[in-house]
């Protein structure tokens, strides 16, 4: 890891909800290191997606700022890619191929023959060698993400932005795709910042947990994560109670799932 490349300083963001203002995110702060896997853990309505629009640029905070490599965010930009949870993000009318290689052509400015030859390898990577000529209609909701995921890390941002790309999907499709994300990780090495409701997610893919609590939307606890690529390890059982612990703690009535463990 290298020299802070984002930092959050005192983020908070609210909306009008009739004649009052409703508070969904409350000044958070965070600091990601270059080529750092940061996962945002929490309940429904902690302000975890709100945040992540925040760092793409589509969405302007009430206050405090987003610096990326020491320059204010203030709108959405290539160095910045985010891969969302619905299935029916890519062009219908465009093949699997085309979907990655246009993505590649128009954000990159490269030629016609050089993002296709890119967006091969990269589908190659995500196990969709075979399904160049296939249109969105005509796959899986598990093989429309690995087209999401191979379109995102083919333009090369510098922050992979990933909100709750695999709650949707059965355990062993998600569990596949965890693991490719690891993978490609490995070969960029970009920063990559990622959404999840799933402590067993967390630990997974991330170096760094950000835990989240609600009302409003704010950090519980930032913990190092010594884990992160190995499964049901039992030394992580202390860090899996702390990160329920926080959860339970900041609200026993709702999102039991987490708290307890059953969601994974």
């Amino acid at each position: 890891m290298s020299e802070m490349q984002l930092c959050l300083d005192r983020i908070g963001v609210r909306y009008r909800v009739g004649a009052a203002d409703f508070v969904a995110v409350d000044n958070v702060s965070l600091d990601v290191a270059a080529g750092e896997r940061v996962m945002l853990l929490g309940p429904s309505g902690c302000g975890k997606s709100t945040l992540l629009k925040v760092i793409a640029g589509f969405q302007k905070p009430a206050q405090g700022e987003v610096r990326m490599e020491g320059r204010k965010i203030t709108e959405p930009g290539p160095d910045r890619f985010v891969v969302f949870q619905e299935f029916d993000q890519l062009f219908p009318w465009k093949t699997v191929l085309g979907n990655v290689a246009d993505c590649i052509r128009l954000t990159r400015k490269l030629p016609r023959a050089e993002a296709r030859s890119r967006a091969e390898k990269v589908l190659e990577m995500v196990g969709l060698a075979g399904h160049f000529d296939f249109y969105p209609h005509t796959l899986s909701g598990g093989m429309k993400q690995r087209v999401a995921i191979a379109r995102a890390w083919s333009v090369d941002p510098a922050i992979l932005l990933m909100d709750e790309p695999f709650a949707a999907l059965d355990a062993q499709t998600r569990a596949s795709l965890q693991e490719e994300t690891v993978k490609i990780w490995h070969r960029a090495r970009r920063t990559l910042i990622f959404v999840t409701h799933s402590i067993d997610e967390a630990l997974f893919l991330g170096d760094k947990i950000v835990v989240m609590g609600r009302s409003p939307g704010r950090v519980l606890r930032i913990l190092d994560n010594p884990f992160a690529e190995t499964r049901d390890r039992p030394e992580s059982a202390a860090l899996r109670h702390q990160i329920r612990a926080l959860l339970a703690g900041n609200d026993t009535s709702a999102d039991e799932d987490i708290a307890s463990g059953r969601m994974s």
